[in-house]
């Protein structure tokens, strides 16, 4: 599929970066991309994202990253993230690592998380949601969450894929670099597609 130019100059996109941390690095990667394409990057991040160190790298680097692509303080408390809505800070809320755990929280529309409480204060105004999944359990557990998701006005996904379908047969990731295309589908109340991809 020829890739869509995206042209985001001057699209507000919330990232909400959850703890699915051995993504870490290819989230943050397309939430740089997102800025050179012109977005205005709306930073946040759920509470084991901005405060666990693994082996993946140490909380205070991982919320500095994000911090310097994005240009501004992360929002990681509930508090904070609760006027985004309101004060319509964002166009588009992109979730570019999406857990498992996020997905049932959102399927459930549970509110115990900055990311949870960013999705939705944003969903308020009528405003799409693009969820990248990032989960060793997206075609066990949480594949009736990622249906129920699918079958609601304003969530949109970003092609899917088996990451390790030898190894890790449930686990699915989203294709990082889908996100800007993604997200202009979104941005126009398209789905896109396909949605599953090799």
């Amino acid at each position: 599929m020829e890739e869509i130019r995206a042209d985001l100059h001057g699209v507000r996109i919330g990232a909400a970066i959850c703890g699915s941390f051995c993504t870490f690095r290819d989230a943050f990667a397309a939430v740089q991309r997102l800025k050179e394409l012109g977005a205005e990057i709306i930073p946040i991040m759920s509470f084991n994202a901005a405060s666990l160190s693994t082996r993946f790298g140490e909380a205070e680097e991982n919320v500095r990253i994000l911090e310097s692509i994005a240009g501004r303080s992360v929002i990681n408390t509930i508090e904070d993230a609760e006027p985004i809505g309101p004060k319509k800070m964002t166009d588009i809320m992109l979730l570019p690592n999406c857990t498992g755990n996020t997905l049932a929280k959102l399927a459930m529309s549970i509110t115990d998380t900055p990311v949870t409480m960013a999705v939705k204060s944003h969903l308020r105004g009528g405003r799409p949601v693009l969820i990248n999944v990032a989960t060793n359990d997206a075609l066990a557990g949480t594949a009736k969450n990622i249906g129920a998701l699918m079958n609601l006005k304003h969530y949109y996904f970003v092609p899917l894929r088996q990451d390790d379908p030898d190894k890790k047969p449930a686990s699915v990731v989203g294709d990082f670099g889908r996100i800007p295309d993604a997200v202009l589908s979104a941005l126009n109340e398209v789905q896109i597609q396909p949605v599953f991809c090799s």
